[in-house]
């Protein structure tokens, strides 16, 4: 909501819709639920979308598009990207030589006008839709891009393997994988055909298949933009290249090419530049977890860590520190693979193997630039890990990421890999520990009791995480039905599940005795940490995701 809260209120009150008590009621529910106010109001019944647009339309003075009744051009529809129609509720409903006209739910959003002429270069004239209107304009959407890539499909089949239309199939692919949001895309050779998965919020989902013909020319098209050996089949190789995606800018690709049992498989990581900066209220944090990190964080001295698994956010959360604490009065050097945002005042160095330039040596260097803080994208051997604790030691604040399954999990871990314990106690200052699950979309979703079923499992599960200081259960769960909004998946988006272990005199001591991580992690909660079940359960009587993905990632 773009509105002061003084403004809204007499806005609704004075269109005669709504009362006092219905704003306050959709206020309660709508920070419950992390919604807009927007979204509560219709929910609740207590105005409907045609309403809410009259007064957003008065109020702004921009025009009402119903794109169920008025033509929208496919050409002007598909100029931005359908994650980002879905996320901001937005899509452009006219075009000329100058100006697009933007459909928004909310016309009040002045960061996604920005986002969009930057996207089109052209001026923005708002004009305000239903969220209805947003659902149509995405099946139509996705009507439209699905008759153009089956069209292709076609002729590459008919065409069988071509070079021409092999450039011109990775294209498509990396066009609709872009457009569906995906964060990787996987080309995966089986005994009788080829067949192209993306992973979307998370999961898996198979989007284009081919005939077996063809997997052979398409890796070996990915291999020579990789700059990869096009003649080497047996051996792994890694390689990036980057990609010009209609609207979503470049894009920056990571591959890993793997021989498999039919062929050679492609995974390919799509990295793209956000186009802002990151605060920790986007990445998940409860207000209590944002103010103990940014406590932290702003030690002169130190190590911060981010654990978790691959894929799971980690290099999000550390971007986010950085974001925190850039500034011009601070000399901050990272150590990259890859390079995923470009930060101004900040010095920014990309792993090459090839160069000789690794997160060793890499930091090794950083060290003579006379940094304030340091970032190493990963610890992964014991000469890295050793470099970073003796420059936190030396008065630097590092931040780092490490694979362990919890935040306790990480101080043995950093001994297993060569780390004195005395060296531990006295340089780490936090450890971040994240999950990634799947957000209800906010179009579909409903609520529901809690069943008997899943109350053991969530009782089942504080045992076998020694979670059982967690009292409370919530009542009511949610989820989402499935719409054209989401596709039919119920989920819009991801967001973390976090714990935060700050560092205090008693876990210190446990870190300098070598203490297992069951002790640490008892010591932790005892001394009040939030665990990622915990947080996860708030997270689930808010409505922001569901108790089943919840579950899944915990258990992982």
């Amino acid at each position: 909501m773009h509105l002061s809260q003084e403004t809204f209120d007499s806005l609704f009150i004075a269109s005669g819709l709504v009362t006092k008590d219905d704003l306050s009621l959709a206020r309660d529910e709508a920070k419950k639920q992390g919604k807009s106010p927007f979204d509560t109001l219709i929910s609740l019944g207590k105005i409907s979308e045609a309403h809410l647009a009259e007064v957003l339309a008065t109020y702004y003075e921009v025009p009402i598009f119903d794109a169920k009744r008025s033509e929208t051009e496919d050409d002007a529809l598909m100029r931005l990207p359908q994650a980002f129609i879905k996320t901001h509720r937005v899509f452009i409903t006219a075009e000329d030589d100058t100006t697009v006209t933007l459909g928004m739910v909310d016309p009040g959003d002045a960061d996604t006008i920005a986002e969009v002429r930057a996207m089109t270069g052209k001026w923005v004239n708002a004009a305000v839709v239903t969220m209805s209107s947003v659902a149509y304009a995405l099946k139509k959407y996705r009507a439209a891009q699905g008759v153009v890539f089956d069209a292709h499909r076609a002729a590459v089949e008919a065409q069988d393997g071509e070079s021409a239309s092999i450039i011109e199939t990775l294209d498509a692919l990396l066009e609709h994988a872009i457009t569906l949001g995906a964060s990787d895309l996987h080309v995966e050779p089986l005994e009788n055909m080829l067949v192209v998965r993306a992973r979307i919020d998370g999961i898996m989902q198979e989007i284009a298949s081919f005939p077996k013909s063809f997997s052979a020319p398409l890796v070996a098209r990915i291999k020579v933009i990789a700059n990869l050996q096009v003649d080497e089949h047996n051996a792994p190789q890694d390689g990036r290249f980057r990609a010009n995606a209609d609207a979503a800018g470049t894009i920056d690709i990571r591959v890993n090419i793997m021989p498999v049992l039919h062929g050679e498989k492609a995974e390919m990581r799509l990295l793209r530049s956000t186009s802002r900066p990151i605060t920790f209220r986007d990445i998940g944090l409860a207000p209590v977890q944002e103010a103990l990190l940014e406590a932290e964080v702003h030690k002169p001295h130190g190590m911060i860590l981010v654990t978790g698994p691959t894929g799971h956010g980690k290099t999000t959360t550390l971007y986010a520190i950085l974001h925190k604490l850039n500034s011009p009065k601070v000399n901050i050097t990272t150590i990259e693979d890859p390079i995923e945002y470009e930060f101004p005042h900040v010095n920014q160095t990309q792993v090459n193997a090839r160069a000789g330039i690794t997160f060793a040596n890499g930091l090794r260097s950083l060290l003579r630039q006379n940094p304030d803080i340091i970032m190493v994208g990963e610890i992964r051997d014991e000469e890295t890990a050793d470099i970073a604790v003796h420059a936190a030691l030396t008065g630097h604040l590092v931040l780092s990421s490490l694979h362990t399954n919890d935040a306790p999990s990480a101080l043995p871990r950093l001994v297993d890999m060569g780390v004195e314990p005395f060296l531990l106690a006295s340089t780490i200052n936090a450890v971040v520990a994240q999950r990634l699950v799947r957000k209800i979309c906010p179009t579909c979703i409903y609520s529901y009791k809690i069943s008997p079923e899943i109350k053991r499992a969530i009782t089942a599960q504080k045992k076998a995480l020694g979670d059982t200081h967690i009292k409370t259960v919530p009542e009511t769960l949610y989820r989402g039905k499935g719409c054209s909004v989401c596709g039919g998946s119920g989920f819009l988006g991801q967001v973390a599940v976090f714990e935060i272990m700050a560092m205090n005199d008693e876990l210190r001591e446990l870190a300098q005795k070598q203490t297992g991580a069951a002790v640490i992690r008892k010591q932790a909660i005892k001394g009040g940490m939030t665990t990622m079940f915990e947080d996860g359960l708030q997270k689930v009587e808010r409505g922001v995701t569901t108790i089943e993905e919840v579950l899944r990632v915990v258990q992982e």
